[in-house]
């Protein structure tokens, strides 16, 4: 095994452990380093391939707790604010953007632990928002995940049911999403043979997150997306 072929297995399975644990952010994790052992782009197509089946996985023993309220808004949103995300990618540089929603993600976190940001956003229209910038910010700059997991925090959800719905929407978000890389030619044979040589990192990283989440209780959860929202957050800022 070569030093990048190892680099690249440790960081697939650490992104997809954190997929395990929390139900999102892999992307942004493997995609702060994968790009120095793959070009971008194969970088980007791979997670989404192993994301699609991921999210399948996670939703099968969850699938007694998924709560549809709110995913019709969500999912209409998204498509709606997907055209914009595109516009907004053609007009402005996407360092900026990705910086920007850095700073929003740092600024959330702070507000919840500083204690006042809201536990409760009730309403359509919130579901709607949030889908609204999901697809905004996914067309963007790749990071659909943030708005949809601020939303899902603030519905008083259990962990559990917090899990299934993040899967469900990212399920369509992703399959869409592939779908539209398949259509440009983008699954590639390097990308396909990028997805077996990682896929045991992958599947073992996803396995050891979903054991761990079954000793996470609420509290502890929710301190776990915020803490990975931070991270996130840094990371963006910093990458640009």
């Amino acid at each position: 095994m070569t030093l990048a072929s190892a680099v690249g297995a440790l960081v697939i399975a650490g992104a997809f452990l954190v997929l395990g644990l929390a139900g999102f952010g892999n992307g942004l994790v493997a995609l702060a380093f994968l790009p120095l052992v793959m070009s971008p782009v194969a970088a980007i197509v791979l997670l989404t391939v192993y994301t699609v089946l991921a999210t399948v996985v996670i939703f099968v023993p969850l699938r007694r707790d998924f709560d549809p309220r709110g995913m019709p808004a969500l999912l209409i949103g998204s498509l709606l604010g997907t055209p914009f995300g595109v516009w907004v990618l053609a007009m402005l540089p996407a360092s900026t953007l990705t910086r920007l929603i850095g700073m929003v993600l740092l600024v959330v976190v702070a507000l919840e632990w500083l204690g006042v940001y809201p536990e409760r956003l009730a309403g359509r229209g919130w579901a709607l928002g949030a889908g609204l910038a999901a697809g905004l910010l996914g067309a963007a700059v790749g990071t659909p995940g943030p708005p949809v997991v601020l939303y899902m925090a603030s519905q008083g959800w259990s962990p559990r049911t917090i899990k299934a719905n993040l899967q469900a929407f990212f399920l369509v978000n992703q399959a869409l999403i592939m779908f539209g890389y398949w259509w440009a030619g983008l699954l590639t044979p390097e990308v396909w043979r990028y997805a077996v040589v990682f896929l045991v990192p992958a599947a073992l990283g996803l396995v050891i997150g979903m054991a761990l989440f079954a000793r996470v209780d609420q509290a502890r959860f929710r301190r776990i997306v915020f803490a990975i929202l931070f991270v996130s957050g840094l990371l963006l800022v910093v990458r640009g």
